[in-house]
């Protein structure tokens, strides 16, 4: 009996090495495929606040990022469902996906730190000239 459960236990892991779907012959690189499903979720979160500003450009989010990265619906739909079947893979791409949009977000908050900081400057100048224009004008 316990060579029987050994010998199913065997079977159960070594079929869990086995990959479920056929990869692809269209298959999106995973360098590439983490590079496409981060441009995906910066368009989800612009379609999620402002999807009027697309429209209004004429941007369909999906027919632009197809087109950006040269693949089709049929190809990414392919090679995300490969990917997913290995799920220690799928995993790592969307780690390197999250990775890349954190570093993104974190240049965007330097950046507007700067042209915040640099609009103070310009606000603080031009207050000045304005209390130097006063006191201009309050003299004889």
């Amino acid at each position: 009996m316990k060579k029987l459960y050994a010998s199913v236990l065997i079977i159960c892991l070594l079929s869990c090495n086995d990959t479920l779907l056929e990869k692809p012959d269209n298959l999106i690189p995973e360098d590439k495929m983490v590079e496409v499903l981060k441009d995906l979720a910066i368009v989800n979160a612009a379609k999620s606040t402002s999807i009027a500003v697309l429209y209004d450009n004429d941007i369909e989010p999906m027919a632009y990022i197809f087109e950006k990265h040269g693949i089709d619906s049929l190809q990414f739909v392919e090679s995300d469902r490969y990917y997913a079947s290995m799920p220690p893979e799928y995993e790592r791409i969307y780690k390197k996906v999250e990775s890349k949009l954190e570093k993104e977000s974190r240049i965007m908050e330097e950046a507007k730190e700067v042209n915040d900081s640099l609009l103070r400057v310009k606000l603080e100048n031009r207050n000045h000239k304005t209390d130097l224009d006063n006191v201009k004008d309050s003299l004889p």
